[in-house]
């Protein structure tokens, strides 16, 4: 279906084309300044360092239900090889064909478009099959190192895993920031938990992946008025699936890339984390998800650390 006037309405009051120039292809990433580093680090107190990134192995998230978007595919190229000669050091090489999205990732800025533009009123154009993404490439997003906030949605409503057709709403993130006890402030990365991953963790990959709960079209509002730097979730389709309105696909996925210029990411595992911010009784931390530089990428797989 065409997009609705409500999504146009949104995308008008959350569009940042030209915020930070006409050339800009970093969007919301410019929020994350030197000071705004520098008073994340203050969050580390412990230096307990907490993995989010999911295994990168060939019985991963992706089901075949995202054509092209395989799970690594793992191939030695050398065992032992003594490449000098008898005798000398042998060596073990690899190499992986995968999808850049496939496992914990960032979706790019030109991961999606809509009515023939990119953010910042790129031509969708622009992203060809030899070339991959001429402008707004993956490889040209600054070092993410940023405070992490973690909104754990799921907890707040009493909960291990939402249901399946739960759609995040603002008040569900309101009510996950009173519970962290701390506000969302610019510049920040927010991680929204849902337990989707749960299902995924228990071995299950179609339950995982649909049907999902995620975050609601009223939700890309929220985030612009914090001016956060970006949002990564513990799902495979990060917004609700199938999604709240019949028919409007993706329509998260373009407000936040595409007007908003700001990254979102998927399949972060959120579980651990979860239960130590809670132990802990806080849930800022420092975060360093830096994004792999493939030029002229969509995406890219992403090993993101939170640090209390």
């Amino acid at each position: 279906m065409p997009l609705p006037q409500e999504f146009h309405d949104i995308a008008k009051r959350v569009n940042n084309w030209g915020r930070w120039g006409a050339d800009d292809e970093i969007g919301t990433l410019n929020l994350i300044t030197e000071q705004v580093v520098r008073e994340a680090a203050k969050c580390i107190r412990s230096g307990r360092r907490i993995p989010l990134a999911l295994p990168l192995q060939q019985d991963g998230v992706q089901t075949g239900m995202i054509p092209g978007r395989v799970n690594p595919l793992h191939t030695m190229t050398a065992i032992n090889q003594e490449i000098f000669g008898p005798g000398t050091v042998a060596t073990s090489d690899d190499a992986v064909t995968m999808g850049l999205q496939a496992a914990t990732h960032w979706d790019g800025l030109t991961h999606v478009s809509h009515s023939g533009r990119l953010y910042n009123n790129r031509p969708a154009g622009s992203v060809t099959a030899h070339h991959g993404a001429a402008v707004l490439g993956i490889e040209k997003a600054t070092p993410i190192v940023s405070r992490g906030v973690l909104l754990d949605v799921a907890r707040a409503r009493g909960t291990d895993r939402l249901p399946g057709g739960h759609a995040v709403t603002p008040e569900d993130l309101d009510a996950a920031e009173e519970l962290a006890g701390l506000k969302v402030r610019a510049g920040d990365v927010v991680l929204v938990r849902t337990g989707q991953l749960r299902h995924y963790l228990a071995g299950d990959r179609q339950a995982y992946a649909f049907p999902s709960p995620g975050l609601s079209l009223r939700t890309p509002e929220w985030f612009h008025a914090r001016d956060v730097a970006a949002v990564a979730n513990d799902t495979l389709t990060f917004e609700i699936f199938p999604p709240e309105i019949e028919n409007l696909w993706m329509p998260v996925h373009a407000l936040d890339l595409v007007e908003m210029g700001m990254l979102q990411g998927q399949n972060w595992n959120l579980e651990e984390l979860s239960t130590a911010c809670a132990e802990a009784g806080r849930h800022a931390f420092l975060l360093s998800a830096m994004a792999e530089p493939f030029v002229g990428g969509s995406g890219t797989p992403v090993a993101p650390v939170a640090i209390l």
